[in-house]
Order: C-alpha cells, then structure tokens, then sequence
C-alpha cells in the first residue's frame, strides 16, 4: 500500500477537521439524534495483493505486483444504536487494476507471459459499526471496523481457459475485513465525512490453473486483497 497515499489522507483529514473546528456557529444540532439516514460517499483507493509463496517444482519463483489507482462509489444507510455507535450497510462499487509480475518467465522464449493485466469491478457490501467520540462544534472524529463481502465481476472464475491460454483467473465470491478512522464534519445543509479506511482479505482469492505444476499458479500459497480506501461522504 502507498505510504504517499496514506499521508496525504491523513493530512487532508486534519486540515478539513481544523477548518471545521473553528466556524463558531454550530450546524445541524439535532443530526445525530436520527434512527435512520442514508446517505452517499464517493473516493479513490489504491489496492495491491498480500503474495506468499511455496516451495514448488518451479524454479526461482518470483512474483510481484504493481497497482494503479481507482475509484469507488456507493450508498450509505447508517442506524444508530447509541448516541456513540451506528451500525452502517455501505453497499457500492469499487474499480481498480492490478499488473502482476512473474520474474521469473522474463527471459523465456514468450516474454508477454510474464505479465498478466488485471482489471477488477466489485460489488462490495460492508456491514462496518461505527465508533464515534462525542461532538465538539462542528466535527466529530470516529474509528469504524467491520467486514463485507466482494463479488468479482471480473473474476473470470468460470473460465474454461486458464494461464496457458494467457487467462489468469481470480474467485468470484470474497470476504474482507475493515478498520478506518475518520471524522464527520457538520455543513450548513448536510454532513461530510472524509475518511481513510484499510481493506484486507480474509480467504484466497486465486483460482488455480488445472495444471498442477503451472509456472504462474503452483508457486503461489495465498493471494489475497490489501487495499485503502479514501472515502467522501454526504449525509
């Protein structure tokens, strides 16, 4: 994960947070007092995969991974439980591509095989519970933390075609876990949320070639999401 990414979240935290801090009026008294709101949110993340592999009749195994930024969208429908806790369904979508390297087929005859684009689209529906401290003026900062469930649209799971074929293909079905911190900031007319949040894959998310001994697939133990999210949301 981008440590670039991570900081600049951060200080854009704190420095909406401090603007917030010192308007004198107070907006939206009665906001939180609310069974039910929804709301949507808007953002970017940058995910990689958690690589660790094994001991295989394959040489020199080496595999690495270069991401790309993306962009996810979605909605919100936030129930309080407590005056500091709310139990938040995030249903959205999330896009994103991954380049994965397999160094050690560079210098075979195929150069191209040593490289697989992948491209990924997910449903993704977080059930997090949401943390928050008691408000001071116009913010008030949290911790989140839950799990959700991704489906791959772009899993090419039931392919017939594996590697061989140049097809590297990922599981459909997936679940994660998730930990954020952020803080809600009270407008004139809605309430604003920047957060940052880490997303983490709980189960293997590659689908392996049928070929036991294939030179991308048999190295590789577990591959599993690793992401963060830096999330925008209007409530």
């Amino acid at each position: 994960m981008s440590k670039r990414f991570l900081i600049f979240g951060f200080f854009l935290l704190t420095s909406i947070a401090f603007f917030a801090q010192s308007e004198k009026v107070e907006y939206l008294p009665s906001f939180d007092k609310k069974r039910l709101h929804y709301g949507f949110y808007l953002g970017i993340n940058k995910n990689d995969f958690k690589l660790n592999l094994k001991e295989s009749n394959i040489p020199n195994a080496n595999i690495s991974v270069e991401a790309t930024s993306g962009f996810n969208v979605g909605l919100i429908a936030d129930l309080r439980l407590h005056k500091n806790l709310n139990l938040r369904l995030e249903p959205g979508l999330v896009s994103n591509s991954k380049r994965i390297l397999f160094n050690h087929l560079k210098t075979s005859a195929t150069p191209q095989n040593s490289i697989r684009e992948i491209g990924s689209t997910y449903l993704h529906l977080p059930l997090v519970f949401k943390f928050s401290a008691d408000r001071y003026k116009n913010i008030r900062p949290y911790v989140l933390g839950g799990v959700s469930y991704d489906y791959n649209f772009s899993s090419n799971q039931d392919n017939q075609d594996d590697n061989s074929a140049g097809q590297f293909r990922m599981k459909s079905h997936n679940f994660m876990y998730e930990v954020g911190i952020g803080v809600d900031i009270y407008l004139y007319y809605f309430k604003f949320s920047p957060s940052i949040r880490g997303v983490f894959a709980m189960n293997n998310e590659i689908k392996y070639d049928d070929d036991t001994n294939s030179k991308w697939t048999a190295p590789v133990n577990y591959m599993g999401t690793r992401g963060v999210f830096l999330t925008f949301a209007f409530e």
